[in-house]
């Protein structure tokens, strides 16, 4: 047992007081000094019990839904805007502009908020009640355009006012725009390879603007070249996988390559509903059903893998279910 006043107690007293002032420190420098700080370095979750049958592959999945604004979009809307700012093109006078199904809109306007700057949107009337008060919330001015003509409506019409007046407005073009994949290509990519000791063998994620997927699949691409990257996209034009898009029958993103794909697959809407259930009763992840969708990709591509090989497979959980509690889906069998 130490005595009182001796060198030991001395010396132990002395380190506690600096690994104290260390947490300190790294408290401070994870709370961060403004809301955009927080953006990025999610969480990597590991699937357990859904996944369970599947004794040679880990599934893992970025917990998106920790960036302030709920979502995945967070990073590329903060890494367009700054990307706008650094060449001129925003500036004090101008608004922000752009056509989304909701989780960009949201990431804008609650950026806007914290930089000053107006944001309006085109938002199909499609998008979910609780996607709508929220940006309402942030003071996002919306223009509601026709729900059967989905995002690509609204892009068609955001265009219009873009062109019609570019010095009142900053059109980041989501679709169009390197900024958009760049952030992933940066971050998320890079989190991922660090999150698995650079042990992935798989990286599965959806198509809409496709910027998850380019980025990330050519970062990983470049730290090892072995990595099997798999796009997803739902199974038909008619789905209700937010922000997804059917690559044959939709407006195609610009930023969209098709040749860094190793395979493409396409999922069920009605199949990503059953799997929101499973992983809130059997996971404890209430998740978006375009998150679900992701997890029912990469069991598919799981199922492909031989016996004998094993695998450590991620995919990216756009955004939690919290923007679609009022969905129908979760009253029927």
């Amino acid at each position: 047992m130490l005595q009182a006043g001796t060198a030991t107690e001395g010396k132990v007293t002395s380190q506690t007081r600096q690994a104290g002032s260390e947490a300190v420190v790294a408290q401070r420098e994870r709370c961060g000094t403004s809301v955009l700080d927080l953006i990025g370095n999610t969480p990597l979750l590991r699937i357990e019990r859904v996944a369970a049958d599947l004794a040679n592959v880990e599934i893992y999945a970025k917990a998106e839904w920790c960036n302030p604004g709920g979502s995945v979009k967070d990073r590329p809307a903060l890494s367009m805007i700054q990307a706008g700012l650094a060449k001129g093109d925003l500036h004090p006078g101008k608004t922000i502009l752009d056509a989304t199904s909701g989780n960009t809109g949201i990431a804008y306007a609650m950026i806007g908020a914290a930089m000053s700057y107006p944001v309006k949107l085109f938002l199909p009337h499609s998008a979910s009640d609780e996607r709508k008060r929220i940006l309402h919330a942030y003071g996002a001015e919306l223009v509601i355009t026709p729900g059967d003509e989905g995002t690509d409506g609204a892009i068609r019409r955001v265009r219009e006012l873009a062109a019609a007046e570019p010095e009142k407005y900053f059109y980041p073009d989501q679709y169009s725009n390197p900024a958009n994949w760049g952030a992933h290509y940066r971050g998320t990519a890079n989190e991922i390879w660090e999150q698995t000791g650079g042990r992935i063998t798989h990286f599965v994620a959806a198509l809409g603007t496709s910027g998850t997927f380019v980025g990330c699949t050519r970062r990983l691409k470049e730290l090892n070249p072995k990595i099997r990257c798999v796009s997803l996209q739902p199974d038909g034009p008619w789905n209700g996988l937010e922000g997804w898009k059917h690559m044959p029958t939709a407006l195609r993103p610009a930023i969209y390559d098709d040749t860094l794909a190793d395979e493409n697959l396409e999922v069920s809407t009605e199949e990503a509903y059953r799997m929101v259930k499973r992983l809130a009763r059997e996971e404890g992840l209430l998740v978006s059903p375009s998150a679900a969708a992701a997890l029912n990709g990469c069991i598919t591509v799981a199922g492909g893998i031989p016996a004998g090989k094993h695998a450590v497979m991620v995919t990216v959980f756009a955004d939690s279910a919290s923007k679609y509690l009022s969905e129908r889906f979760w009253n029927e069998d």
